[in-house]
């Protein structure tokens, strides 16, 4: 008995320390795998970003070698369009740090080094390079080898990764090429663009701030430090250029540092335990209560951020109350139902997901941040400093309003508050949070991006909000209240008025005329756009019959486009009033070029059938580009007024206007400037060769009746047009 009892106790203690033992053991097997596979991983991401920016530097260069004007001023040697087009603008645009241009023979007729003085000593430093690679190019288009063409890839190309000077650079070669093939050229003379981008400059912090690589830099070569890891950059010819550094994620190591303490507790308890039943006492224990946290994690947890839910909010919301002062915020993202229509849900999940992190990181340890569903965000903060609370609302607006990257598109949104502050621990839980929303609404009313503190005033703007929907809706049962205002629309240079815009007022019987921005996203919100669009339409189509020399643009609201009997509903009204569909032009916003199940692109291909032309309104402003004018067909661009304000001052976006009408004519679209208040600005466009022009310097929007008027008067210069449609 006295051998016996002791064996008792040590035989499960011996096996409760084998157990352990291998369990760490396999512990630090599985760390080591797993920091391997982490390091593995970073090291392609860092080769196929190193490939990504090959490819993405070759298609750069398509936006400008693949154009009719390029053949023709490269072979005019216009070495002023050359360095705007295909020069120093892909430094501007592009981040590239070096173009070249080789003629046929390979002498360079352009070239340009961010960092060399002059164009000789610029191609001095390349020509070893370029000039080999150009002819590799060359070679390949005069046998007519194709490989690499795609409907994406417009021209075959060469690509290499080299020491320029003793710093790694990726030079691309593309063709200069005829877009619409009306220019002959005979295989092999083509002229060679070369574009320059240097890797041991901002590219490392670029790709490091992109991928989220700890401290990314170049190195010439290893500094010899155990911590940070190094890929090796080679040329395309195998030859070391140096080195991507940074301090590698070890997911493992960190796994194991944080369950370590765990483990050793779990050791020490399990070794107490002398007897098996005992011990499949407490693993059963765990797997229990690790269920009830799985379980309690899902109640009241959000799925995607990781955030507190709906029902945890309004638990700490009713805990803080009764604690003292605290202050609700209702958070709304800006713009967000645009990136989930343009971008997909799939970006929109991701896009939430880095909001949160964001919005975490700024509220800090003393604000309860949540999701309660959609873009909607609520956080409780204490009260007991105002100015405090506002200062958070103003940095939770401000890291918002940081540009986002998601799977390579950038995107920007904002974000509007509600604030509602309870004083006593007696206020309502379910009150301060109806408040809150109430702020919120008038935030987003006064113009997005900001916040509002709730006051008892805006109870009383709910219920006139409610009000001027019914009233609303009244209008339009009538159609009396409704008017259909035109503004002319100009041909750039010459001041002749070639068609106008149909835009809809509301003069109100007892508030007056009441500003598009405030019903029309009241009609959208209450279902009553369709109605409202159809009589514009309709009033529109009536009067333009008697301007039969100009044509009709009239606005669609992406809610309309999506009904599947759109199309049939213009068509109606066309044939109603004997109207030629090839003078109609319906303006679009970017939100129709991807729409989920298509019914935006029946409907307009339907239309264009007929002759109807259509324009994107406020290009630029969001997320259009021109590779998504692919997507969808359009007649034109209307450049937002943005873009024209500051047109002729220092630091304006002439060169973006600039590039914006370039690119659009390569295209084969029309361009309109919106916007238009001086002459130095229509003067301006007209000289970038902007096809049509409208603003208030050439005409604000006039009853149907000051149309007739200026139908019968011919061209007339800005101030004439001032005094007559009211502005002199």
């Amino acid at each position: 008995m006295k051998t016996r009892l002791p064996m008792r106790i040590v035989l499960p203690s011996l096996l409760a320390g084998a157990i352990l033992g291998s369990i760490y053991a396999t512990m630090l097997w599985a760390t080591r795998q797993s920091d391997q596979m982490s390091i593995a991983r970073q090291e392609r991401l860092v080769d196929v970003t190193v490939g990504k920016q090959q490819a993405a530097i070759a298609h750069d260069q398509e936006s400008a070698t693949v154009w009719d004007d390029a053949v023709r001023k490269v072979a005019a040697r216009d070495q002023e369009w050359i360095d705007a087009n295909l020069g120093r603008w892909m430094q501007t645009y592009f981040g590239h740090d070096g173009a070249f241009v080789l003629d046929a023979s390979g002498s360079p007729i352009f070239s340009y080094l961010s960092d060399a003085p002059g164009a000789a000593e610029a191609f001095s430093k390349v020509d070893t390079y370029v000039v080999p690679l150009a002819e590799k190019l060359r070679q390949r288009l005069a046998r007519g080898d194709e490989q690499g063409k795609t409907e994406q890839t417009l021209s075959i190309g060469e690509s290499e990764i080299v020491a320029i000077s003793g710093r790694p650079a990726i030079l691309s070669a593309k063709p200069v090429l005829s877009d619409t093939g009306d220019l002959a050229q005979v295989k092999g003379t083509e002229a060679i663009h070369i574009a320059l981008r240097y890797l041991d400059g901002d590219f490392a912090q670029t790709m490091g701030a992109e991928y989220l690589f700890a401290d990314m830099r170049y190195e010439r070569s290893k500094g010899g430090h155990a911590e940070r890891l190094y890929y090796p950059i080679k040329s395309t010819a195998g030859d070391p250029l140096g080195f991507f550094s940074w301090t590698p994620f070890r997911p493992g190591t960190r796994a194991l540092r944080q369950t370590e303490p765990v483990f050793v507790a779990g050791a020490l308890l399990l070794l107490a335990v002398v007897s098996g039943f005992a011990l499949v006492l407490h693993k059963r224990s765990e797997r229990l209560m690790d269920s009830q946290s799985r379980l309690f994690h899902l109640a009241h947890f959000d799925s995607l951020t990781g955030l507190p839910n709906r029902a945890s909010f309004t638990a700490e919301v009713s805990r803080r109350l009764a604690a003292g002062q605290a202050a609700v915020l209702f958070l709304d993202l800006d713009r967000f139902k645009q990136v989930n229509d343009t971008l997909g849900h799939p970006t929109g999940d991701k896009l939430i997901a880095e909001v949160a992190k964001r919005l975490s990181a700024v509220a800090g340890v003393d604000v309860f941040l949540a999701r309660i569903g959609g873009d909607e965000f609520t956080a409780v903060a204490p009260a007991e400093q105002r100015d405090a609370v506002e200062a958070l609302a103003e940095k939770l607006i401000g890291t918002i309003r940081q540009p986002f990257e998601i799977d390579g598109q950038p995107i920007l949104i904002g974000l509007t508050i509600g604030i509602a502050f309870a004083e006593a621990a007696a206020s309502d839980a379910q009150a301060i949070v109806r408040q809150a929303d109430i702020a919120l609404y008038h935030a987003k009313a006064a113009g997005r991006n900001r916040y509002a503190i709730f006051g008892q005033h805006m109870e009383g703007l709910i219920s006139a909000r409610r009000a001027l929907e019914q009233d609303l809706r009244t209008a339009l049962l009538e159609g009396r209240q409704i008017e259909v205002h035109y503004q002319p629309v100009y041909l750039a240079g010459d001041n002749r008025m070639i068609s106008v815009e149909a835009l809809a007022r509301w003069r109100h019987p007892a508030k007056g005329m009441i500003c598009p921005d405030v019903f029309i996203p009241i009609a959208e919100e209450a279902g009553l756009i369709d109605r409202l669009g159809d009589l514009v339409l309709q009033a529109a189509l009536h009067a333009a019959k008697r301007w039969p020399d100009l044509g009709l643009a009239v606005n669609a609201s992406p809610i309309e486009l999506r009904h599947d009997n759109y199309a049939l509903r213009v068509t109606a009204a066309l044939n109603r009033h004997a109207f030629d569909p090839r003078r109609l032009e319906i303006e679009i916003t970017e939100s129709a070029v991807i729409d989920d199940d298509g019914t935006c692109r029946r409907n307009i291909e339907a239309l264009r059938r007929l002759g109807v032309r259509f324009a994107l309104d406020d290009f630029g402003t969001g997320f259009s580009s021109f590779g998504r004018l692919q997507a969808l067909d359009v007649d034109r661009i209307k450049i937002d007024k943005c873009f024209i304000d500051q047109m002729g001052d220092a630091g304006s976006n002439e060169a973006i206007v600039h590039a914006i009408v370039d690119l659009a004519h390569a295209r084969g679209l029309k361009t309109t400037a919106e916007g238009i208040e001086t002459a130095c600005q229509s003067r301006r466009l007209a000289e970038l060769g902007c096809d049509e022009i409208q603003g208030y310097f050439l005409s604000r929007p006039v009853e149907s009746a000051g149309i007739d008027a200026m139908v019968k008067t011919p061209a007339l210069e800005g101030s004439d047009m001032a005094r007559l449609t009211g502005l002199a």
